[in-house]
C-alpha cells in the first residue's frame, strides 16, 4: 500500500467544454429596472398606460404584474445591450442630474453580468408632485 499514489486531475480551460451563452432581453430589463429604481430622483417606470394598469393591478391584489420590466425594453446582441428606459421624476430634480444617474447605474448593473452597453435611450414621461392627500389643507 505504500506504493499507492493518489492522482489529482486538473481542470484546465482546455478541458470546458464549448458553446455559446445568450442572455435574454428579459434578463437585462429586469437588471436595468432594479438599476433605474434606486437612483435618487427617480419616482416611477412606464408610461401613462403601464402606470394606470399597475395601479389597476394595486388594487386587485397584483401588485407585483409586471413590475419586473416594467418602462423597460432592451435587445441584446453579440453580448452588447441596448437599453430603452421610460421614467417618472420626482418633482423638482434636474433632469440631466436623474438620467445621467440613471446611465451610470444602469451601465454598472448589466456590464457586471458580462454585457456592453452599447446605447441607454431615457424619455422622461412624467413628473411626480407628489401625493395631494398629504398636502396640508
Amino acid at each position: 500500500m505504500a506504493d499507492e499514489a493518489t492522482q489529482e486531475l486538473s481542470v484546465t480551460p482546455d478541458a470546458v467544454a464549448g458553446g455559446t451563452t445568450h442572455v435574454s432581453d428579459e434578463v437585462v430589463e429586469k437588471i436595468a429596472v432594479a438599476a433605474a429604481r434606486s437612483v435618487p430622483g427617480v419616482a416611477d417606470l412606464g408610461g401613462d398606460v403601464a402606470r394606470f394598469f399597475n395601479a389597476v393591478f394595486d388594487r386587485v391584489g397584483l401588485d407585483q404584474v409586471g413590475d419586473a420590466r416594467r418602462g423597460c425594453s432592451a435587445h441584446v446582441t453579440n453580448g452588447a445591450a441596448v437599453v430603452n428606459l421610460v421614467v417618472v421624476l420626482d418633482a423638482g430634480r434636474p433632469v440631466p442630474e436623474v438620467t445621467d444617474g440613471v446611465r451610470a447605474a444602469v451601465t454598472r448593473a448589466v456590464e457586471a453580468y458580462g454585457l456592453r452597453v452599447d446605447e441607454i435611450n431615457i424619455r422622461v414621461d412624467d413628473v411626480a408632485l407628489g401625493d395631494p392627500a398629504a398636502a396640508p389643507a
